[in-house]
């Protein structure tokens, strides 16, 4: 395990500029689900952006917050063909459990991802929480869902399909941690072909996680998250002041680290939560750098 307290870079990073980032227009949009998600009924309100006129910014912008979903897709963002290594990340943008952050951490985040030769899967996922279910049970559904309709497509979509990783934050982040940690079998019924395939991350990243331990032992990593020795290899990144806590994250990294776990902590004093990779004074928010060096020293980034 390596752990960088306070990491400054000194190279400039191009690939994020001061202002808002957005994809372009995605190669492919892909539901997941022919008619409704396993366990829901017929929606129950309009997806739409939920977000007020005088809700909080992130680096002076505003972001979506999305709302009421309840047809998931997965949109697939392809880098230009001279930097494609072939190299995919399922993105899993946070918000709770109740709404998705879509563009702080989804959409921006693809562009990122396409401009170090990696496709972006931004995973639209069902938000809010379900009566009467875990609160990620629906979500990891989805990203069950995902994962396998990205091997079944790979050839199509231009992916490798051993070079597949997962990257969540916030509540999002715990999913990519239930991805990670439940793999072995399908929490639904087979649909098709897709749910036949491996839904195993190659990798993960985990940026401000939630959720990952039991709220009254910190140092308990949550019962929904059983890592073993096949969990795959993790990249985290958390700051000592997110109102999370960093218990939260520190305590799942000890867990990876006692299952022998490959795993990278990066831990920064300031930052607190919910910047996703826009740009400010604080170093946290040049995490995408040492997440780039993190792929490419694992040979996730190689030219095909």
């Amino acid at each position: 395990m390596r752990v960088t307290k306070t990491v400054v870079w000194l190279a400039a990073w191009m690939a994020v500029a001061d202002c808002c980032i957005q994809a372009g227009e995605p190669a492919h949009t892909v539901k997941l689900w022919a008619a409704e998600g396993p366990g829901d009924g017929a929606p129950k309100e309009t997806e739409r952006d939920l977000t007020k006129l005088d809700e909080g910014k992130v680096a002076g912008q505003r972001l979506i917050r999305l709302g009421h979903v309840w047809n998931p897709t997965v949109s697939v963002y392809k880098p230009a063909p001279e930097k494609d290594t072939g190299a995919s990340v399922l993105v899993c943008p946070g918000g709770g459990y109740h709404i998705l952050a879509l563009d702080l951490e989804g959409t921006e985040v693809c562009e990122w991802l396409n401009s170090v030769g990696v496709t972006g899967v931004l995973l639209k996922y069902r938000v809010p929480r379900r009566e009467g279910r875990e609160k990620h049970e629906p979500a990891l559904q989805d990203a069950q869902r995902a994962m396998g309709l990205m091997r079944q497509n790979a050839k199509e979509w231009g992916l490798d399909p051993t070079r597949m990783g997962v990257l969540g934050f916030s509540a999002g982040g715990h999913l990519a941690a239930a991805l990670s940690n439940n793999h072995d079998r399908r929490i639904y019924p087979r649909v098709d072909a897709a749910d036949d395939q491996s839904c195993r991350p190659s990798f993960s990243v985990l940026v401000y996680p939630a959720y990952l331990t039991q709220p009254e032992k910190s140092d308990a990593v949550a019962p929904e998250l059983p890592v073993s020795t096949n969990t795959p290899p993790t990249f985290v990144v958390i700051t000592q002041d997110d109102p999370v806590r960093v218990e939260n994250a520190l305590g799942y990294v000890h867990e990876l680290q006692r299952k022998k776990v490959p795993v990278e902590l990066h831990l920064y004093p300031k930052g607190g939560h919910g910047y996703g990779l826009r740009r400010t004074e604080l170093p946290v928010t040049r995490w995408p750098e040492p997440a780039t060096e993190w792929m490419r020293q694992n040979d996730w980034l190689r030219r095909p």
